[in-house]
């Protein structure tokens, strides 16, 4: 009876990560079309500067924003989420299934979505509907230079050798220091984006910021 032999495959296969690269192109060309054609080749600075009076456009500007700033933020948290619930694992229309990098972008997605209509709801309720538009023209220059600041990480995480367990920790300190500076830069800005009564302030902060954030990682993490 021969004997039987154990194979190792010493073939290690390299890790593609193609689709980082298609989606942070993507992000870029739209930055660039919006920068030469949306803002009419405004340069960084004259972009960021901008102020509300003088600007135009800024409801495509902030689409475009919104979006890159959650395909990049997708293309980096997707890597460390757990598991794809099992109800969404379930959900297979015409055979496909959700990977981490679509279940993550959506639930981003929404996120943005539904903060943003509840921001909207907020503005009009408190009878203050007109400083809605300067709010999202102001918020759109801070997730500009998030964005941006994300594009990075993505391509330092996915393409040098870093230890992604242990960088995870300092994704944590990055994040909770650029929730804070945007509750600093949101109450503080010259603009007077957020309402003039300290209690409405209050209300915004704890129900528009905050409580969306642990629900956020409540749907991703746990």
């Amino acid at each position: 009876m021969p004997l039987l032999q154990t194979f190792k495959n010493e073939v290690r296969i390299p890790e593609n990560n193609d689709w980082v690269v298609f989606i942070l192109i993507g992000c870029l060309f739209l930055y660039i079309f919006m920068m030469n054609v949306i803002e009419r080749e405004a340069n960084l600075k004259d972009f960021l500067l901008q102020k509300y009076y003088d600007s135009s456009n800024n409801l495509p500007s902030w689409i475009i924003t919104s979006l890159v700033t959650a395909l990049s933020l997708s293309v980096l948290v997707s890597q460390y989420i757990p598991i794809i619930p099992k109800y969404v694992a379930d959900f297979q229309p015409f055979g496909y299934q959700l990977n981490k990098i679509g279940y993550t972008l959506i639930i981003i997605s929404l996120f943005y979505f539904i903060r943003t209509a509840l921001g909207f709801l907020f503005y009009q309720a408190i009878g203050d509907g007109k400083k809605w538009s300067i709010f999202y023209f102001t918020s759109t220059k801070f997730h500009f230079i998030l964005s941006v600041l994300l594009i990075i990480l993505c391509v330092t995480h996915y393409y040098f050798p870093i230890d992604r367990n242990s960088a995870f920790i300092y994704y944590i300190y990055f994040f909770s220091f650029v929730f804070i500076f945007k509750v600093f830069f949101y109450l503080f800005h010259r603009n007077n984006i957020l309402p003039q009564k300290w209690y409405y302030k209050f209300l915004y902060i704890c129900t528009l910021q905050i409580a969306p954030l642990l629900m956020l990682w409540k749907l991703l993490f746990i």
